[in-house]
């Protein structure tokens, strides 16, 4: 993700936000990392004009208030966010979550590993993708 511009880390768990945190700072990526705790607080900061848009979303599915699904159907709809990726981070293996992620245009999704080596490279994946991908208008992730 080798842009300046903000991650967003959508996630209720502060000890999964932290570890998300110290999994950018040991990889060192640089990107700021905006947390918020749930879909609702998510939509008020990308809806802030103030806030430069991310460029990927990291989005956990069980949270209270706006759950992941919930907060997907309403940023697919949106012509002002639906372009920004999102990759799911989340516990959950169910198969109905992956299929209705994926309906909803998800650009990944990946069961969070309690082993921090494999949630390390878990994110370093993530980067990697996201830092070669091409992003729709013409925008790349690289600077």
């Amino acid at each position: 993700m080798r842009s300046s511009k903000p991650v967003l880390l959508v996630e209720d768990d502060n000890v999964d936000a932290m570890t998300v945190k110290r999994a950018f700072k040991d990889l060192k990526i640089t990107n700021p990392l905006a947390h918020r705790t749930n879909g609702e607080n998510a939509l008020e900061y990308l809806r802030d004009g103030s806030n430069e848009k991310p460029c990927v979303i990291l989005l956990d599915l069980n949270m209270p208030k706006m759950n992941g699904i919930e907060f997907l159907k309403v940023v697919k709809v949106d012509d002002m966010l639906k372009k920004i990726p999102i990759v799911v981070l989340t516990t959950s293996k169910e198969e109905c979550d992956i299929m209705e992620s994926f309906k909803l245009s998800v650009g990944g999704y990946i069961v969070k590993p309690v082993d921090y080596a494999k949630f390390l490279e878990a994110i370093r994946t993530i980067d990697l993708y996201w830092t070669l991908s091409e992003l729709p208008d013409g925008e790349q992730n690289h600077e």
